[in-house]
């Protein structure tokens, strides 16, 4: 049996808190840097961290010595480098949150204190741990369709997560969270195919995207500014804060409901009220989001390979969904339907192509014991614990070496939507095999 290791929580939001609890049964929390004293106390009291462990940043407590074998850093996008950085050099592992940077300047400074203290750092780039992209991600390797020629990659967002996360939400405004929504949420798809063609670089990058719908000219006629105070429509309106976050309480309640941390049970009085004065409270279409609402990339890697990512908000229904295309064959599926079909061309009399169908019999919400994003979580998390054991990574490990051609797609696809160009990418020079940062 595995000893425990212990882990300090820094910023205490439903991303990192979540990491810890997929795993308790192998990591003892026993420390928390959080600015939020109402925070700090609610994870002392879930956790029994002692009050000397709780802190209020990620200064503070780089500031003592080593307290812990690794940290979980689940702050916000624009806080991953400040708070990680002091915490390497202090000497611990991390288990760092995606995007792990903002821009490139930062993600390369990164790179380098990682690589210059020897410390491991994992990125959550969760959805490698799902059995559905994992599954596929072996059938690569193991050379079932060849060399890949193409990859076309899908996300499409759902209206109600839309709205949560990039029009009402923490992730509606570059300049407060310094990210992009492509970054913010599709970075996972950007990093999915980079692992797909991983050891070979992108070399070309266009992008295209905007806020097509989200716009205050867009408003139904009559729409108020806020849902539930002064909107003559909300009772027929799609976007209804009523609609989202009341009917459907539970949905994005570690969200919509942080301004009632401070109640231990707050009544639907409180949470209407809330809804009043919360962000989450607004129109959709009056907001102050300066993000896109959809976008698409294309990427050239340097063997010629071309891939294409399509991220669209506001669907009726959430998905993912990939298709790979090689010299031997191709694969296709959709995450939530847990099953992927490769197909291998088949040229005898009355024949077109052979098909396997690969059923992975993951059901419902692919949370269960491995916890969310198609089950990813917990795998993400164990895989982390086994490599500071010094045991072998598994294939789906998101070092954050591993995890750069990723994020440079997707800072050069926003660099190409704003400047209407293509962005060349030369990763060849800063990624020499002596410079390299594994797990």
């Amino acid at each position: 049996m595995n000893k425990k290791l212990s882990c300090i929580i820094v910023g205490a939001g439903h991303r990192a808190v979540g990491y810890a609890n997929a795993c308790l049964d192998e990591i003892e929390v026993i420390g928390i840097a959080d600015p939020s004293a109402l925070r700090r106390d609610l994870m002392a009291t879930r956790f029994g961290i002692d009050a000397a462990h709780c802190f209020e940043s990620a200064e503070a407590l780089a500031a003592q010595p080593k307290l812990a074998d690794f940290i979980i850093n689940g702050t916000m996008d624009h806080q991953h480098v400040p708070t990680a950085l002091p915490l390497l050099k202090r000497g611990y592992d991390m288990l760092l949150e995606k995007p792990f940077a903002t821009n490139e300047d930062e993600m390369w400074r990164l790179v380098r204190v990682a690589m210059e203290t020897g410390r491991k750092v994992a990125i959550c780039h969760v959805l490698r741990y799902a059995p559905f992209y994992a599954a596929i991600r072996q059938r690569i390797v193991d050379g079932e369709i060849g060399d890949i020629i193409n990859i076309q990659a899908t996300e499409h967002v759902s209206y109600h997560h839309m709205a949560v996360g990039y029009i009402r939400g923490k992730w509606n405004r570059t300049d407060y969270c310094q990210s992009t929504m492509l970054m913010a949420k599709s970075c996972h798809d950007l990093d999915l195919i980079a692992w797909m063609k991983s050891g070979i670089y992108p070399t070309r990058v266009a992008s295209f995207g905007n806020n097509f719908q989200f716009r205050q000219e867009n408003a139904p006629p009559g729409a108020g500014a806020r849902c539930l105070v002064d909107c003559p429509i909300e009772k027929d309106c799609l976007y209804s804060a009523r609609k989202h976050y009341i009917d459907h309480p539970d949905r994005w309640s570690f969200y919509v409901w942080d301004s009632l941390e401070h109640i231990d049970r707050p009544t639907l009085d409180d949470k209407i009220e809330s809804l009043k004065t919360s962000p989450y409270g607004r129109c959709v279409w009056k907001t102050d989001m300066n993000v896109v609402d959809h976008q698409s990339v294309l990427i050239e890697f340097k063997d010629g390979c071309t891939a294409t990512l399509n991220m669209v908000g506001g669907c009726s229904k959430p998905s993912r969904s990939i298709h790979l295309i090689g010299t031997h064959g191709e694969i296709q599926g959709r995450l939530e339907d847990s099953m992927f079909t490769i197909r291998h061309i088949d040229p005898r009399p009355g024949h077109e192509f052979t098909e396997e169908i690969v059923d992975l019999n993951v059901t419902g919400d692919m949370t269960g014991a491995h916890g969310g994003h198609g089950g990813g979580d917990g795998r993400l998390v164990r895989d982390f614990l086994d490599s500071i054991r010094g045991k072998e990574p598994s294939i789906s490990s998101t070092s954050i070496e591993d995890s750069i051609s990723g994020h440079i797609m997707g800072f050069c696809a926003d660099r190409s939507s704003t400047e209407n160009r293509v962005i060349p990418v030369n990763m060849q020079d800063k990624m020499q095999p002596s410079k390299r940062c594994t797990l």
